[in-house]
């Protein structure tokens, strides 16, 4: 085969493998929640939960949303009893604990020593099967509520406790909505060093999708074994919330069909979509938006014609305020990384007020610096 064959034949791999680069995440996500270790198994519902660790008496979870539950089955000859511990908790977390029968499993809740860090002390018996469900006692009320969005912390890692510290001047503020880019590059050591400074500087949970830089590890399981999924969905207070992968710059047909669904079962409902990389820049002659038009034109008219309330992005580390097709849509770019020159915006992030009945009451922008 000659030197222009060869060219071919390379060139023709290339592109079949970057034709759906994200779709080992999005396959991944999958396992995400899932783990079984010495005659313990556990499947949380809808992956909104990493398992940091489970062991025989033992289950560690991270928390990717604001109500879970996760289903628990242990062997006849599995210890009695389990502890639960759960990170990126919300504050008001309490357990609910039931068998495969519908009765209840007794649960010893044991002091927080940070706000979003929850320990409980479960009684599952061996051979057995616990559904175990974490929630704020609220978490289903038809009332508003307010949330903060924010993006793109990166290199910034050293100085986001500023941000933190800021937000928790607003009680009001039950979780961060992020959309993607917590480091730099997606590293282990990185998200760990993120979810330290997220426990120790922050009152409230985070919830997150990945960015870009979160692709450019070559630790590929790092970001679904220490966050959990890319793309989710979650209902908290009667409004549905979706993270959607978008970190190449496309969305995977896998991940696609899901957000159908999602969206399917939220046409009557309040909803808010987040990804990182926007599908349309706001400023056309930049490209900061997917890499195809036509995809992004399609994905925007989806998300219309389902009636999404809110659309959220990252990626642009700046602030803007647009429409698409109609649906109010914010870039916050603000949580550290290198900002847009001469914007005058800095730090900052997205204060979102929402109802069940009225939808998206009000977003405010908050300058940290």
């Amino acid at each position: 085969m000659n030197g222009a064959m060869w060219q071919g034949v390379l060139a023709a791999l290339l592109i079949t493998a970057c034709v759906r680069p994200a779709e080992e995440r999005a396959t991944r996500d999958a396992a995400v929640g899932r783990e079984e270790v010495g005659g313990v198994s556990v499947e949380v519902e809808g992956g909104l939960a990493s398992v940091r660790a489970l062991a025989p008496g033992g289950l560690e979870l991270w928390g990717q949303a604001p109500v879970f539950s996760a289903k628990v089955t242990t062997a006849a000859d599995a210890p009695s009893g389990l502890l639960l511990t759960v990170h990126n908790a919300m504050p008001d977390a309490e357990l609910t604990a039931t068998d495969d029968s519908g009765g209840g499993v007794p649960v010893e809740p044991f002091p927080s020593v940070r706000p979003t860090l929850k320990v409980w002390r479960v009684g599952v018996r061996p051979g057995s099967v616990a559904r175990l469900t974490v929630s704020p006692p609220d978490w289903d009320a038809d009332a508003p509520f307010r949330f903060a969005a924010l993006a793109d912390v990166q290199e910034a890692l050293s100085r986001v406790g500023d941000v933190y510290a800021r937000m928790s001047e607003d009680p009001s503020l039950r979780f961060i909505f992020f959309a993607g880019d917590l480091t730099e590059r997606g590293q282990r050591e990185e998200l760990e060093e993120f979810q330290q400074r997220l426990e120790f500087g922050a009152r409230i949970p985070l919830f997150a999708t990945l960015g870009n830089h979160e692709t450019f590890t070559q630790d590929a399981r790092a970001y679904h074994q220490r966050v959990g999924r890319g793309s989710q969905h979650f209902v908290f207070h009667g409004v549905h919330f979706s993270l959607v992968d978008s970190g190449n710059g496309t969305v995977d047909p896998i991940v696609e069909t899901q957000l159908d669904g999602w969206l399917d079962e939220a046409r009557d409902a309040v909803h808010v979509v987040a990804m990182h990389v926007p599908p349309l820049d706001p400023v056309g002659v930049r490209g900061g938006g997917f890499a195809s038009r036509n995809e992004a034109a399609g994905l925007v008219g989806k998300l219309a014609r389902a009636g999404v309330d809110l659309t959220l992005y990252g990626h642009i580390h700046s602030y803007y305020s647009f429409s698409n097709a109609g649906i109010p849509a914010f870039i916050s770019g603000g949580g550290g990384a290198i900002p847009e020159r001469f914007d005058g915006v800095g730090r900052h992030y997205l204060a979102v007020e929402v109802s069940p009945r009225e939808g998206v009451r009000d977003v405010g922008l908050v300058r940290v610096d």
